[in-house]
């Protein structure tokens, strides 16, 4: 039976997703998991490649298994054999040719900053800490500038190939009390392209750099801001 997982981790003591010659990784654990339902090497393919201490609610991951009782049992066996920072949400049967990576036709990431004069320990292992005020209006100016489909060198380079060409398709920047949420849409991401937009943002949001300069770093006439770290990142969904 061909498969679509969709699930969630906790990326703070993962070196990403994929699996990494030193370093845990979650299509590490998924695939120890999975081995042990035949005993034998269970290939899964990622539906987004997120980095060291970047974490996730929408992964996805597409395999073939040998499994003849009903999903929901599979599932629940499946979140059994996971350690505590992995959790399987939900597993459908899907057509044999489909692939988690290839048929995704965009993803969701969220950057999450915890915007408050004290940090909050409870709150910075999922977000990034600025004390100082930050501009809302500013950001979300400085982020029209992004959106549509354009050469993104700037934020970042390709994982593969030398295309740096993508299609951000909403990007916008909200508050809720003391947070900030930075939520990116695209058909797919360079390397660090969402941090180094949101450090950017950032960037504006603290006065270094007016709004209307973002068209500027896009051009390449002056350079990006930090790559915001890792820990306030998520994946929140995969669209197919």
């Amino acid at each position: 039976m061909h498969c679509l997982a969709i699930l969630e981790y906790d990326g703070t003591d993962f070196q990403g997703f994929q699996i990494q010659k030193n370093g845990r990784s979650v299509q590490q654990e998924l695939e120890h998991a999975l081995y042990d339902f035949g005993k034998t090497r269970v290939k899964t393919v990622g539906g987004g490649r997120t980095d060291a201490g970047v974490h996730a609610k929408g992964q996805t991951a597409s395999f073939t298994i040998e499994w003849t009782r009903d999903l929901e049992t599979f599932k629940r066996a499946l979140n059994a054999k996971l350690p505590n920072d992995i959790y399987v949400r939900r597993v459908m049967a899907v057509d044999e040719k489909f692939s988690a990576r290839y048929r995704a036709t965009s993803r969701v990431y969220q950057y999450r900053v915890w915007n408050h004069p004290e940090r909050d320990v409870f709150r910075t292992r999922y977000a990034h800490w600025i004390s100082e005020a930050l501009d809302v209006n500013a950001m979300q100016h400085a982020a029209t500038f992004l959106v549509g489909k354009k050469d993104f060198s700037a934020f970042g380079s390709p994982p593969q190939g030398d295309n740096p060409v993508r299609n951000v398709m909403r990007l916008t920047v909200e508050r809720a009390g003391d947070e900030i949420f930075f939520t990116i849409e695209a058909n797919a991401f360079l390397y660090r392209m969402v941090r180094r937009i949101v450090g950017t943002l950032l960037w504006v949001g603290l006065g270094v750099m007016p709004p209307d300069e973002m068209e500027n770093v896009l051009q390449r006439k002056r350079r990006s801001g930090f790559s915001a770290p890792p820990q306030g990142l998520t994946l929140m969904e995969i669209k197919y």
